[in-house]
């Protein structure tokens, strides 16, 4: 063959690599019309390239190998099994079945698309296996989450007398982790000292994030103090692993590290960011933090709008609106022209998170009609709040089909979200059907929504008797299905069931007694008049008792007009929460009660140098898909005149003696 054959196909080459390039920066789906390009392209090179007889200086299968490998990288970023098949059979009729590099990427894009049977036969009839392969092949177990297969092969890799490389032990140093095994990790890290890897800086990360997942937080800080050399990925490992410790135990030393890499040279990168930023802001840390980090943004230019740069427009999001900035929130958002799901789903969840569920669901549909992205699991999960506290039913009923129609109701988390929407819009019966459905695996959660859901609508028995079945098929309750259960003895008068159940999960189940199962039980007592045994109850108890605790009283003391532990409560409130208006305003009502006038004075004047101020009550209601709002003497509703003429007829019919018996209780 001539050389001037090569031209056109070369050419056609770059056009699939430039293809290629352009479709994994925009990261489309694979379009139709790319298949038929791949498809001209085997079949020009197989008519043109291979002529019985013919030479060339350039070895044809030397290309076509190189345009496979570009196809198979492509498949595996966008996880495409059509085009992975479809590499795979023209490795197989072109004769490259031994081809290491193809045969490694092969073993990798079908792992990637969740195929761990084809790269498995893949790589057993390979005859010559590289520690290439084999690294693939064991990352592929890891990525489909065998890990325990994926130590069988490094066994028989050994076996083979094939040397572990710097890959293969990072990636055994990630799987001993996910099987919780420190034994296996610490064999790994022996193994890493004795082949002399501890000076690669990769193994060396690798066993600092192990070890940090195993909580050993004094052996990963030896370890990085011990390396020679450190990189940015050095010093995210070591934030990442302070950020991700429970009870933010280590937000101050997030900072230190932040600080410390800079003074080493290092500038704080996107992964930096990310994950830093979730310690920001409540009710975790302070928002001044965070504002520094986005200051830091702004300065050296890290468009939200590039490749991975738009997940910290989500965690800005975030923080924002987890400090109830949600304007700033939606400022952050605003400034994201290229939004994907993850951003549209931060927004919605934000809103919700400050209970404004009309713009959650606007907003929802808005990145379904203007951007033409599609709803995925998370999404849905992050929007059903919104129905629930907007008693919004057929907003739920509608999330509920389309996540039927894409085949999400498998997912647990989504329709443990559906029981708890569905109760909290008063369709008991709809939680009951989604929770007995066989589309998914119930876990704990799933029971213990369920169970405060037959609480919330005073069905006690039935809520013990579905704890009792939970218990029974050996599904250990959590300090919220306890909540959940004795919340529901309470609002159905069974204070003798509930404190037996509470009795029985500290002995049995070894549960210790969290605040909010105290504030439950003090409730319980409270209920039948023990109010002695409640206060005594809550100078014994374990934990610190919390404004639950003592808001359970109070509602007893209301109850039972026991004024002396009313004021008590109160002013035990007053200390926890004392930017909480509402608790002022009912301590000073009960000293007007009593005409201590001083004392009100005093708790008024406390308030406004406070700037203390109680949020007006609003109540909604759903008619014909139309929402109505109402707050306290609002009259901005159309129909307000109207909507006041009635409740003067409703109170004049109110003062009517045969309404109530006790004029004076009432």
């Amino acid at each position: 063959m001539n050389s001037h054959y090569l031209i056109p196909i070369l050419n056609r080459f770059s056009y699939l690599r430039a293809h290629l390039v352009v479709s994994n920066r925009r990261n489309h789906k694979i379009s139709p019309n790319f298949f038929r390009v791949c498809r001209f392209s085997f079949n020009y090179s197989r008519e043109n390239m291979e002529s019985e007889g013919q030479k060339t200086a350039t070895n044809p299968s030397a290309m076509l190998a190189g345009l496979l490998l570009h196809f198979l990288q492509h498949a595996i970023n966008h996880q495409s099994q059509k085009l992975t098949c479809q590499s795979h059979a023209q490795v197989i009729t072109r004769g490259l079945e031994q081809n290491s590099f193809l045969i490694t990427k092969l073993i990798s894009a079908y792992s990637i698309c969740g195929n761990l049977k084809e790269s498995t036969l893949i790589f057993d009839l390979v005859s010559t296996i590289t520690i290439y392969t084999w690294n693939s092949l064991i990352n592929a177990f890891v990525k489909n989450y065998v890990f325990h297969g994926a130590f069988d092969r490094f066994k028989e890799m050994q076996q083979c007398d094939i040397i572990p490389d710097h890959f293969t032990l990072s990636t055994l140093a990630k799987a001993s982790t996910e099987i919780g095994n420190v034994a296996v990790g610490k064999l790994i890290h022996g193994k890493s000292i004795r082949l002399g890897f501890m000076l690669d800086i990769v193994v060396a990360n690798s066993l600092v994030s192990m070890y940090f997942k195993y909580g050993e937080c004094e052996a990963s800080l030896k370890l990085f103090d011990e390396m020679p050399e450190r990189n940015s990925a050095s010093w995210n490992v070591l934030l990442a692993g302070y950020a991700s410790s429970s009870d933010c135990f280590y937000v101050k030393e997030v900072w230190e590290v932040v600080r410390s890499m800079q003074t080493d040279g290092i500038k704080p990168d996107a992964f930096t960011i990310s994950s830093t930023l979730p310690l920001c802001g409540d009710p975790i840390g302070k928002l001044s933090y965070g504002k520094e980090l986005h200051c830091y943004m702004v300065k050296n230019e890290l468009d939200l709008d590039f490749g991975s740069n738009v997940h910290l427009g989500c965690c800005l999001i975030d923080m924002y609106s987890r400090d109830n900035k949600v304007i700033a929130s939606r400022y952050v958002f605003d400034q994201i022209k290229s939004k994907n799901i993850y951003v549209w789903t931060a927004m919605v969840r934000g809103y919700v998170q400050n209970e404004d569920p009309d713009k959650a669901l606007i907003l929802f549909q808005e990145m379904q009609m203007k951007d033409g992205i599609v709803p995925n699991r998370i999404s849905l999960i992050s929007l059903l709040p919104a129905c629930s506290s907007h008693a919004g039913l057929m907003n739920g009923k509608q999330i509920h089909g389309f996540a039927i129609r894409k085949e999400f109701n498998d997912d647990v988390s989504l329709c443990n979200a559906l029981i708890d929407m569905y109760s909290k819009c008063g369709s008991l019966e709809n939680a009951r059907r989604v929770f007995e459905s066989d589309s998914f695996c119930k876990d704990a959660i799933s029971w213990t929504t369920l169970i405060s859901a037959f609480g919330l609508h005073g069905r006690g028995k039935e809520a013990i008797r579905l704890y009792n079945d939970m218990v029974e098929l050996g599904i250990k309750p959590d300090p919220i299905t306890i909540v959940g259960v004795l919340s529901a003895c309470g609002r159905s008068g069974l204070v003798n069931e509930g404190l037996q159940i509470y009795s029985t999960v500290v002995q049995e189940f070894g549960i210790k007694p969290t605040a909010e199962i105290c504030a439950v039980v003090v409730d319980l007592l409270g209920s039948i008049g023990e109010l002695e045994q409640a206060l005594s109850f809550i100078k014994t108890m374990l934990v610190e008792p919390g404004p639950g605790v003592w808001g359970a009283l109070v509602s007893a003391s209301v109850k039972y007009r026991n004024y002396e532990m009313l004021e008590l409560a109160y002013r035990s409130l007053v200390e926890l929460e004392p930017e909480n208006a509402s608790n002022f305003i009912s301590l000073s009502n009960l000293y007007a009660s009593a005409s201590r006038w001083d004392v009100v004075a005093e708790l008024r004047n406390t308030m406004k140098e406070r700037g203390l101020r109680k949020a007006a009550g609003c109540s909604w209601i759903d008619i014909n898909t139309k929402t109505h709002c109402f707050h306290v003497a609002d009259k901005a509703h159309p129909s307000s005149k109207l909507i006041y003429q009635v409740l003067d007829h409703v109170f004049i019919i109110m003062k009517e003696p045969h309404c109530y018996d006790d004029l004076g209780y009432v």
